[in-house]
């Protein structure tokens, strides 16, 4: 079994053989680790691109734009909009392969205007394993290049490499793109997209570092995650919660005592991961929070 350092070494041989790399980059720790060891093995001849649009946070952005300058990694902005596209606006279960195809093609196009034959992506070892995985498909038929999967190196691993490249993110959470809050089947609107992301930023400022607001269309499901939940009960925290959230356009404000958890928005029964909210099933893809009986004190 190779160690994590050999691992790293093969994968930065293999990239030094590359011509020129673009590195479809969100600023997330598997792209960073790719994009660091992109930048050790070609130098200027790799490029760090991150695609804009209206599912991603502005924070997130900003993050991207930091960790590329940490690295040193050229960093170029490729906006398009996913709301162009009825098909990922309509929000089916295959919602994540209609985001990915339009963001690798993207990359590709950028790329070819920079003379790069070769996109790569972060899809990492485990990825392959963990449910439903729609994006991965659009990676496959694109034929972008994921150096981790190919060199099998695991999530655990990459924030182990990120740790000796001394990257900010080695440790950031998870973070998908804001569509992803909205229950399958609903619409996806740059309304909700919006009131989702101001939302989040209330979160953000309060130090929570993981968390998720869901766009129940019109209820606002809070999720952060099980060590951050006693925080997210206090009495100040839940009054500015509630007034800044009902100010975005949010009739009612829950917080779920679940705690944070990828693919609550999927269909029930259904695993899924950050990039993907749900499966094809049979079951209404809109959970109506409304038309469940509840137990009450006197049952």
């Amino acid at each position: 079994m190779p160690t994590v350092e050999e691992k790293l070494a093969a994968m930065k041989a293999d990239l030094a053989d590359r011509d020129g790399v673009l590195v479809a980059f969100s600023g997330g720790v598997d792209s960073s680790v790719v994009a660091a060891l992109a930048h050790d093995a070609l130098g200027d001849d790799a490029v760090a691109c991150t695609a804009k649009s209206e599912t991603l946070p502005d924070a997130e952005l900003e993050d991207a734009n930091e960790v590329a300058e940490e690295i040193g990694i050229r960093h170029e902005i490729a906006e398009f909009s996913e709301l162009d596209d009825p098909v990922f606006v309509a929000n089916d279960d295959d919602r994540c392969y209609h985001c990915r195809t339009m963001r690798l093609g993207t990359m590709f196009e950028r790329a070819s205007e920079l003379g790069i034959d070769i996109v790569c992506d972060g899809t990492n070892a485990d990825d392959v394993d963990a449910g439903h995985r729609p994006g991965l498909r659009a990676v496959e038929e694109l034929d972008a290049y994921s150096p981790l999967l190919q060199h099998d190196i695991s999530k655990a691993e990459v924030r182990e490499i990120a740790d000796m490249y001394d990257l900010s993110v080695a440790d950031k959470p998870a973070m998908a793109c804001l569509s992803s809050r909205i229950p399958t089947g609903l619409e996806v609107t740059e309304k909700r997209l919006s009131r989702i992301e101001h939302a989040e930023t209330l979160l953000r400022q309060w130090g929570f570092s993981q968390f998720r607001i869901r766009d129940h269309d019109g209820l606002a499901r809070i999720e952060v995650g099980a060590d951050e939940l006693s925080r997210a009960l206090d009495e100040e925290f839940a009054s500015a919660a509630r007034n800044y959230l009902t100010e975005l356009g949010f009739d009612h404000v829950t917080l779920d005592l679940g705690g944070y958890r990828t693919g609550s928005v999927s269909p029930e029964g259904e695993s899924a991961d950050a990039e993907s909210e749900s499966k094809h099933t049979d079951e209404p893809l809109v959970e109506d929070v409304f038309s469940t009986d509840y137990p009450t004190g006197d049952s």
